[in-house]
Formats: structure tokens, C-alpha cells, sequence
């Protein structure tokens, strides 16, 4: 129980009616019961000035208005969130390329592997492994094959049998259809298998890898 004195009256407030915050954040409903509460507790002789009330009830009404700007901006991120997911989730099928057509070889390396994708039936091709000036240094025969995502084991030896030195190498592959149409395709780019959330970041299955949707410099529709 607490007394209060007001010009020699005594008035007693239970305890109950006090207002507590245990978090320390004056919300909206908090600002609102200690305000009626002043009122209840001032001076009758020396009541609140009209501009202080003016200006803790204008306090209160721009608490309410962002309370509900944030409830419409929460709402909003929400509904542009499952909209992003969507519009990720329309690219499955579609083609994806990273832009990355270089494997890195480093002197710990024993052996490369590496996966191309074959939008059209192999008759017969090459995948050609290239250095940065645009040398070939090795050749991969392809034998007939339907379309798909194929791998590839390199143990990293030049067409002299040599070990290559530790850069990057450009990989692509030529290859004919059946009908006798050329084709060329490069590392890099795969159809998009399926789409996972993770730890709130998107990724695409590209190949036998997931990859983050920030790496994919390109989304388009496969022409064969």
C-alpha cells in the first residue's frame, strides 16, 4: 500500500493499481494506464496544464500510428517473402547459368571431377579442357548417349600424359545430335532440378550441388 500527500490529505493507492512493466518497454497500452493513473493522482488544486496533456496524448497517438505502420510493414515483408518463394520456385525446369566455365586445380589435387549438361542425345563429340590462353590440353571422346547430365573423371594429365600445373582450366564440350546437328555446351550451366530454403537463403540443385541463387548469373528457357 503507498500514501500519497496532497496539500495535508492523505491518499492511499493499493498496490494493485500501479502500473509495472517488467520488460521496460512503455507500449502503447502501458503509456495509456500511466497516463489515466496521473490523472487519477494529481493535485485537484493543481491539475495537469492543457499543453502537457495536449502533448502526452499526441505522444499516444503517434505510438498507435507506428504500431500500425509496423504491423502493415511486417504484414507486407511477409506476403513479398512468400512471393519471392514463389516466383523461385516457377524456375525449376528453366536452365541456370553461374558463368563459371573454369575448374581450379590446385597441387593437392589428384584427380577433377566435373559435370556437363547435354540439353539434346549425344551421337558423337569432344569435351575439350582449355588453359587461360586457350590452349586444349586434354580431349575427352563422347560416345553415343541420351541427353542429360553426364560426369566426368580427369586425372588431371595433359594429352602427353604430363600432370598439368595448378591454374584453371576452361571446360566445354562439342558434340551431334543423331540428326546430325552440332551442339556445344560448358560447365557451368544445368537445368534447375529443385529449389530448397535454407537458413533463409535460397538454393537451386544445379547438377548433383546445390547452389545459392546469388551465384546464378542467368535463368532462361532451354532451347534444344
Amino acid at each position: 500500500m503507498i500514501t500519497n500527500k496532497i496539500n495535508g490529505f492523505e491518499k492511499t493507492t493499493n498496490s494493485t493499481d500501479l502500473v509495472y512493466n517488467p520488460k521496460s518497454k512503455l507500449d502503447k497500452d502501458a503509456f495509456l494506464k500511466l497516463f489515466i493513473k496521473e490523472l487519477e493522482l494529481q493535485d485537484p488544486t493543481d491539475p495537469m496544464d492543457t499543453d502537457k496533456m495536449l502533448e502526452q496524448t499526441s505522444y499516444l497517438s503517434t505510438m498507435e500510428m507506428n504500431k500500425n505502420m509496423q504491423d502493415t510493414l511486417n504484414t507486407l515483408s511477409q506476403k513479398l517473402q512468400i512471393q519471392s518463394e514463389l516466383n523461385t520456385i516457377s524456375a525449376i525446369g528453366k536452365m541456370a547459368d553461374t558463368g563459371n566455365r573454369y575448374l581450379n586445380v590446385t597441387d593437392d589435387d589428384t584427380s577433377k571431377t566435373f559435370e556437363l549438361y547435354f540439353g539434346d542425345d549425344i551421337s558423337s563429340g569432344n569435351v575439350i579442357i582449355k588453359d587461360k590462353s586457350g590452349n586444349i590440353v586434354k580431349t575427352f571422346p563422347l560416345e553415343a548417349h541420351k541427353k542429360g547430365i553426364l560426369s566426368f573423371d580427369w586425372d588431371l594429365t595433359d594429352e602427353n600424359g604430363n600432370r598439368v600445373k595448378s591454374d584453371t582450366y576452361e571446360i566445354t564440350a562439342e558434340y551431334t545430335d543423331p540428326d546430325g546437328n552440332k551442339h556445344t555446351t560448358s560447365l557451368g550451366a544445368y537445368p534447375i532440378e529443385s529449389v530448397r530454403f535454407e537458413d533463409g537463403k535460397t538454393l537451386a540443385k544445379l547438377g548433383s550441388n546445390y547452389i545459392p541463387f546469388d551465384e546464378i548469373k542467368e535463368i532462361y528457357q532451354w532451347q534444344g
